[in-house]
């Protein structure tokens, strides 16, 4: 997989100053924790994953999770269950013919139950489990975390590559503040036992919201939500140190068509027009706005600040927004070479005379950003996430120089 790949190579050459890398499932952790950008949920009862996957449907997909928990009614799971075997054997038997090449298979995971359910998968799949990137825990706890992992690295054991586990963290314990600390520092402790399995650190704000009877509404981010962002914080604070930290996974954007607005969009209009001309920045920001995905760009904003890495998403329409939003820009990407390069424990004028950088303070965001510009790329100077969305779009680009 590389992100972008729809792309011809002659817009990559447009967009990128330097390239996004190609990663499977067998890429170095480091690299594929930050791999998954916008993953794509879907309940285990599609009868058409694995044609999907072949056929390339969703363009920009890298990471999906198949769901056999929240997203199935309890009388559909033995029924998903064996499909969902089926599909993957039909994957993992098209591998092994070489009718499919594993940098064509986008990371999947699949989102169990409980950990007998994923013994039982993992033992039925048996050598076939190649074709999974790992598996997902719902409401992960101190109580049940250790089981979940045990039986992973049991899973492990016989196997020449990874199996990956994605822990969610959406319990009471979890958001109600007399527990919160205690619980997040327990579960901490349990992934550290369990280190090199663990991918991704993933939230379910919809699970925390509905504890308080909360729903987010299309002109809201969830940092707006307090309870929600007071745990984010927490989360963010014990999970994400530099120092042996894990990589935390931004929460659901639920909408996906239009409506009433009762607030201003979060658009301005002058970028639009600036990257695109007159025209055409009109009608991208139009199409954005329509689909309230100008509450999804600034939520994604905000995730980038406070630490996050990917998103969790329920609408193919939302990955090449997050993915767009991912790539490096030129600017970020020469401050932290300079960072980097730096033979000073100084302060150094940013080569765009518009800021400082201060090389110990700021070495560690520098690490990340060049970890991101592998992943997901570097804009060249004159390009952002605009110019993206409007060759994703196909959008006739008209630059303003």
């Amino acid at each position: 997989m590389r992100h972008f790949d729809y792309l011809s190579a002659e817009e990559r050459d447009e967009l990128f100053y330097g390239k996004p890398v190609s990663f499977n499932r067998n890429t170095e952790k480091e690299i594929l924790s930050c791999s998954l950008g916008a993953t794509l949920y879907m309940p285990a009862t599609k009868a058409t994953i694995s044609q999907d996957i072949v056929r390339k449907k969703h363009e920009g997909l890298v990471s999906m999770v198949a769901c056999l928990e929240d997203a199935i009614g309890d009388h559909e799971v033995v029924e998903a269950e064996q499909s969902l075997l089926k599909q993957f054997a039909t994957l993992a038997h098209q591998l092994r013919l070489g009718e499919l090449d594993i940098n064509d298979v986008p990371l999947i995971f699949i989102r169990v139950r409980d950990a007998a359910q994923m013994k039982r998968i993992a033992d039925t799949l048996g050598e076939d489990l190649y074709v999974l990137a790992g598996f997902v825990f719902p409401k992960f706890t101190s109580r049940n975390g250790e089981e979940y992992f045990s039986i992973l690295h049991s899973i492990n054991a016989p196997l020449s590559f990874t199996v990956y586990g994605m822990p969610i963290l959406e319990s009471a314990e979890v958001i109600y503040k007399e527990t919160r600390v205690d619980e997040l520092v327990s579960i901490r402790q349990i992934l550290d036992k369990y280190e090199d399995l663990v991918l991704n650190v993933r939230m379910g704000a919809t699970d925390f919201s509905s504890l308080f009877g909360l729903r987010r509404g299309p002109d809201v981010t969830i940092y707006d939500i307090s309870t929600i962002r007071d745990c984010i914080s927490d989360m963010v604070n014990i999970f994400t140190r530099t120092e042996k930290g894990y990589v935390l996974s931004g929460p659901v954007w639920e909408y996906f068509t239009n409506g009433d607005r009762l607030l201003k969009p979060q658009l301005r209009e002058s970028p639009f027009e600036k990257q695109l001309g007159g025209v055409q920045g009109r009608k991208l920001r139009l199409k954005l706005l329509n689909k309230f995905e100008d509450g999804l760009i600034k939520e994604v904003l905000l995730d980038k600040e406070n630490g996050l890495t990917g998103k969790t998403i329920i609408h193919p329409s939302h990955i090449k927004i997050i993915h767009s939003l991912s790539v490096v820009s030129h600017e970020e990407y020469e401050d932290a070479m300079s960072i980097l390069q730096s033979n000073s424990n100084g302060v150094l004028k940013s080569h765009f005379s518009n800021k400082m950088n201060e090389v110990k303070p700021h070495t560690n965001w520098a690490k990340r950003v060049l970890v991101k510009s592998k992943i997901y790329g570097v804009y060249h100077g004159h390009n952002n996430f605009i110019n993206l969305l409007a060759k994703s779009s196909k959008i006739q680009l008209q630059y303003s120089r």
